[in-house]
């Protein structure tokens, strides 16, 4: 069995008690963390050593929700209110998409999500073999879902729940268990109520979660009011999707009510800051769902809506918007919102007993953050303060899964990171050009 050891530098657990240790070091053996505390005097019996140089080491961090091939679409339908932005531009081009176009549009996600430290993601989307093939080659970590608009004909959404079932089933727990997946209806508005409720019996079927947009924009309340004589959040509820595990991305139009009923059913909530106020959508209430005990994580959406895919910028507005909102500059701190994207974000995924923080036992999915910048000086002060409103995405210099380099010295490892730019450029101009 070998073994590695990571020393002298800071190590930012994330676990339960937050513990930060200055002079730390972590152990891994064969994919597993089996040592985190202070740099040990006796580095004689492990394998392999690896001076840190007083650099951060953290938790890879979570992203609870996007759509990685929208990366194509950076760009193409700006500044415009969701319900344009999505009919007028977004699903008209992406009604062209084909296996292809999928596949270079999730590698140029995984490209920059590894580059800035992301280790897990969420997804929902079309193609998701594509996307499943990128996850398994590339060695980041997945939870995958195939979302259903289910806006066609009834042959048309029977086909595209079969292929939703099947992906599901087929990648469940591949790729050494760094794959696990979802039945993910789109959202209320384009899935009707006996459409959502045969995908919960899927979900039952399958024992697998359920991920759904909802309540991103007050128009989509006021018009599932109207159809259905509810708000979304009751609606879900009478439908029986709450009483799955369920994770749903936005939850921006709840209200006190409605905060209750997800507490109650422990439903977890995807918040995407940064995609939400670009688009008008509003801000979550995000004070009253942490206070009423809710899983609250953290998502970038796709970086066709916020326009990238930097956790880190997502950390910061959620521990500054907040406090200029509530006019509270104590709420969320620092150490909560990096737990937003490390620890919440693995419960959020039903995934905290294997990551989200450095603890024994766990899978050894973690950054390291190069601090050898002024955004990191005085390096005497709160790291996590560094990190949090000073640090950047582009700090990541190293980053693992399951004891695995995938970046090394900000060279990626498992993508041909020129080639993806390439075929990126090539397959959409070939689509606009259509």
């Amino acid at each position: 069995m070998t073994s590695t050891l990571f020393y002298n530098g800071t190590i930012i657990t994330c676990n339960e008690e937050r513990e930060v240790f200055k002079n730390g070091a972590i152990v891994i053996e064969n994919g597993l963390i089996t040592y985190v505390g202070e740099t040990p005097t006796d580095k004689d019996e492990y394998h392999e050593t690896i001076n840190l140089n007083g650099d951060l080491l953290l938790p890879g961090l979570i992203n609870t929700h996007g759509h990685v091939q929208m990366s194509l679409l950076r760009g193409y339908g700006d500044d415009l209110p969701l319900k344009m932005w999505l009919e007028e531009k977004i699903w008209p081009i992406e009604a062209k998409f084909n296996p292809e176009i999928a596949k270079w549009g999730s590698y140029l996600s995984l490209v920059e999500m590894i580059r800035t430290g992301t280790t897990t993601f969420v997804d929902m989307y079309d193609h998701m073999d594509e996307v499943a093939q990128a996850v398994e080659q590339t060695g980041i970590r997945g939870k995958l879902c195939r979302g259903i608009v289910a806006l066609g004909s009834e042959e048309e959404k029977k086909l595209k729940l079969e292929e939703a079932t099947r992906f599901a089933k087929d990648w469940n727990g591949k790729a050494d268990g760094r794959i696990t997946t979802m039945m993910s209806p789109h959202a209320p508005y384009t899935c009707d109520p006996d459409f959502i409720a045969k995908i919960v019996d899927k979900s039952i079927e399958l024992d697998v979660p359920i991920h759904i947009h909802m309540s991103e924009t007050i128009q989509e309340v006021e018009q599932n009011v109207e159809q259905y004589g509810n708000r979304p959040v009751k609606h879900l509820e009478e439908i029986g999707v709450f009483d799955r595990p369920t994770l749903v991305a936005h939850a921006v139009h709840v209200n006190d009510e409605e905060i209750d009923i997800l507490a109650r059913h422990d439903v977890k909530v995807s918040h995407n800051i940064i995609s939400n106020l670009k688009l008008g959508s509003g801000i979550a209430p995000i004070r009253k769902m942490l206070d009423s005990g809710i899983t609250v994580s953290l998502g970038t959406d796709s970086s066709a809506s916020n326009n990238n895919l930097d956790l880190f910028e997502e950390l910061k507005q959620v521990a500054i918007l907040h406090k200029g909102i509530e006019l509270d500059a104590t709420l969320i701190h620092a150490e909560t919102a990096l737990q937003m994207a490390t620890k919440y974000g693995a419960q959020a995924l039903w995934l905290e007993d294997k990551v989200g923080s450095l603890e024994v036992g766990k899978e050894a999915d973690f950054i390291v953050i190069d601090t050898n910048s002024p955004f990191y000086q005085p390096s005497s002060h709160n790291p996590i303060s560094h990190l949090v409103y000073s640090g950047s995405g582009r700090d990541v210099k190293d980053v693992y899964v399951q004891g695995k380099p995938i970046m090394k010295d900000r060279q990626l490892l498992t993508i041909d990171e020129e080639r993806v730019y390439y075929e990126v450029n090539r397959v959409m101009k070939l689509l606009l050009n259509e």
